[in-house]
């Protein structure tokens, strides 16, 4: 089992959640982010105010699969978020050692659905 967290483009999460569903991955959690990269941030000037603007808005997504969905899991991601421009986000993919169900107590990969 896996869990993947992808951080993209905000206005690109309709076109990463299509191409997830497109490759059968339907459960997911999406959180607002702020982060730093290479994009380094931007100014702006609100009143007169010039205010330098260093942590930018992106998209969380976390993804726990079983190990035959990794790979369309990432692709889909990929798929869905790339521009090709600084900014398009990481994948980060971390071993998930256990999942519970709540609802009925069931472990492990069968708990992920």
């Amino acid at each position: 089992m896996k869990l993947i967290i992808a951080m993209i483009q905000p206005h690109k999460l309709t076109d990463v959640k299509q191409a997830l569903f497109d490759a059968q991955v339907y459960k997911m959690t999406v959180s607002n982010a702020l982060g730093a990269g290479e994009q380094k941030g931007y100014t702006e000037a609100y009143r007169g105010v010039i205010t330098e603007i260093q942590l930018l808005k992106k998209v969380r997504i976390e993804i726990a699969v079983n190990e035959d969905f990794v790979e369309p899991t990432i692709a889909a991601i990929i798929e869905g978020a790339r521009t090709g421009s600084i900014g398009d986000g990481k994948i980060f993919v971390v071993d998930l050692p256990e999942c519970i169900r709540i609802r009925t107590g069931e472990r492990g990969g069968r708990a992920i659905g």
